[in-house]
């Protein structure tokens, strides 16, 4: 099966994405390796900024666990938790023979090049697991950190949660201020068991000179949860991204929430699809945008019905604050049975000057009314999380936010 992959992956070296800009991979270097580190906190006082920006903390308060990857090289990773597995993908395979049939199971290793890029030239990843039963309710934090100008970083993540266990997941890629280009390319598979329950909040944290390509597929069984926050708050020079879940169990659920302000020169190509095939399964997607100076963003969002008695909604909303800006809505629906629901609702607009207008009749500035209409629009209700868990994730976004008022 390796070497199947291996040719698959060789074929599909120069197969472009079906979405988003055509990129090239040749021309980033690999970097040199880092040493690992007794603790997080012994990460250079210059990165942890950085870190804290992706939602990383390095004293690690309130954690099951920790990951962290620097460029191509794991430094830190450990479990806290009783009940969790935490380790590089490369350490994984040689401990468990049997993780191989989850590699390029739910996302196929000729997708496009980046795809095999990662699968030709791995640098590492997480391999996070819940084990049967395990309740792992405080989040467990991971990064992927670049701090090497012109370096590419080629992560393949799988994470699983086996049956009836519950893993909340912080995770943040994050750069350096010293970097002016990188090149970031990221597989990552989902596993939720039966009645298991995987929350995932991602916050990226890049600049302006990185590419990004993330490559993401969740498969769901009978009563499982996936629910997937996205925050993306900083420049970034492209990227393309469409996570898909695969609904395939009886009353699976999927649910993806975006939070996307593009700045600059900023071109985003993001969304997610869900793909019913269960008795009973459902999928929410909501996505805020907000665009202004040169940015370009496409959202999209996709649910295939494909078995009666399913039920998936859209909702896309982007706010221009630029007339050099640009947002794309797209949401699809695709039903091949007739009793099912799917909805979807889109809307792109500016802001209302009679919002202003009655803000500043209240005593805010023209800067305040603006800042305030933005984090309403911005601001979306976090459900299905722990308490403890979506005050963090809360957290996240108002420091997020905080960078662009």
């Amino acid at each position: 099966m390796t070497e199947e992959i291996k040719e698959r992956a060789e074929r599909a070296r120069a197969k472009k994405a079906a979405l988003g800009e055509d990129i090239t991979i040749e021309g980033y270097g690999k970097g040199r390796e880092h040493e690992t580190l007794a603790s997080l906190e012994e990460i250079p006082e210059e990165y942890k900024k950085n870190l804290l920006d992706a939602g990383v903390d390095p004293a690690e308060k309130d954690r099951s666990g920790s990951f962290l990857q620097r460029d191509r090289s794991v430094v830190f990773s450990r479990p806290i938790q009783k009940g969790l597995e935490l380790m590089s993908t490369t350490d994984a395979m040689m401990k468990y023979e049997w993780l191989g049939d989850y590699f390029w199971n739910v996302v196929p290793v000729d997708t496009d090049k980046y795809t095999a890029e990662v699968e030709l030239d791995q640098t590492h990843g997480y391999f996070i697991r819940a084990l049967p039963g395990a309740k792992v309710t405080m989040p467990v934090q991971s990064c992927l950190f670049i701090s090497t100008d012109k370096i590419h970083q080629n992560v393949h993540n799988v994470i699983i949660a086996e049956e009836n266990s519950e893993l909340h997941i912080i995770t943040g890629c994050s750069v350096s201020h010293s970097v002016s280009s990188a090149l970031h390319l990221g597989v990552s598979e989902f596993y939720v068991k039966k009645g298991a329950k995987i929350t995932f909040t991602m916050v990226h944290n890049w600049a302006g000179g990185v590419d990004v390509r993330p490559r993401s597929a969740v498969k769901i069984e009978d009563d499982g949860v996936f629910i997937s926050n996205y925050i993306l708050m900083t420049p970034v020079k492209s990227l393309q991204m469409f996570p898909t879940a695969y609904c395939v169990g009886k009353n699976a659920r999927a649910n993806f929430q975006s939070i996307v302000y593009a700045p600059g020169d900023t071109k985003v190509d993001l969304g997610s699809r869900a793909v019913l095939q269960g008795d009973g399964s459902r999928s929410e997607i909501t996505s805020r945008v907000i665009a202004t100076g040169n940015a370009k963003v496409t959202a999209r969002g996709d649910v295939y019905g494909e078995i009666e008695n399913v039920k998936g909604h859209i909702e896309c909303r982007g706010l221009m604050l630029s007339d050099n800006a640009e947002i794309n809505s797209i949401p699809v629906l695709r039903a091949t049975r007739r009793d099912l629901d799917l909805s979807h609702e889109a809307a792109v607009g500016k802001i209302a000057e009679e919002e202003i207008q009655y803000l500043m009749a209240r005593g805010l500035s023209l800067e305040e009314a603006t800042s305030v209409i933005i984090r309403g629009f911005l601001n979306v209700d976090i459900t299905g999380l722990p308490d403890a868990l979506a005050r963090e994730t809360k957290k996240m976004f108002n420091l997020s936010l905080e960078k662009v008022m």
